[in-house]
């Protein structure tokens, strides 16, 4: 059995529920969503349209289903990438290293296309219980998507940047 030392000790980086508080978040609503939305649906939910007009229906047990599991799927996904990351980051310098704040990123991003599917659900809902339509999902997900590639970009510039402030104090001892 070894004995880890204090100063392993205090290196070592813990889960923290911070690293996966989005993806976890948005669970929790979209089940409170469906919960809430659940009785003034009616039997079929239309899911597709073409011109505004519904075409494709879909029965209510069904599509809520659809609508939760990959939810489901992708908080389950987050909490693996960071126990992952984690476990390979025991193999990393620990001295200053940028893991644990990018721990927090590499969880929540998972949360991107959550957000997608809370957005959708909220529209499909909105439409088939009071058949009020909000703007296209496709425009939602692009402006998702940009507003995630502005976070990435800055978190890995700070990564980026920390790591080479690492190396140049490596290279002057």
């Amino acid at each position: 059995m070894a004995v880890i030392n204090s100063a392993e000790k205090e290196t070592k980086t813990r889960f923290r529920w911070t690293y996966v508080i989005v993806p976890v978040a948005l669970f929790l609503i979209s089940i409170i969503l469906a919960a809430s939305f659940f009785p003034f649906l009616s039997d079929e939910i239309a899911y597709h349209f073409q011109n505004d007009i519904a075409d494709r229906t879909m029965s209510r047990g069904a599509f809520v289903g659809w609508m939760v599991l990959p939810q489901a799927f992708f908080t389950i996904l987050s909490i693996f990438v960071v126990r992952l990351v984690m476990l390979t980051g025991r193999y990393l310098p620990q001295r200053k290293s940028p893991l644990p704040n990018l721990l927090s990123l590499m969880g929540n991003i998972v949360a991107l296309p959550q957000v997608v599917l809370v957005y959708a659900m909220i529209s499909f809902f909105l439409y088939n219980a009071y058949q009020i339509s909000l703007i296209s999902i496709w425009i939602f997900t692009l402006i998702v998507m940009i507003a995630g590639l502005i976070i990435l970009g800055v978190f890995f510039v700070r990564a980026i940047r920390q790591s080479r402030r690492l190396k140049a104090e490596i290279r002057q001892e």
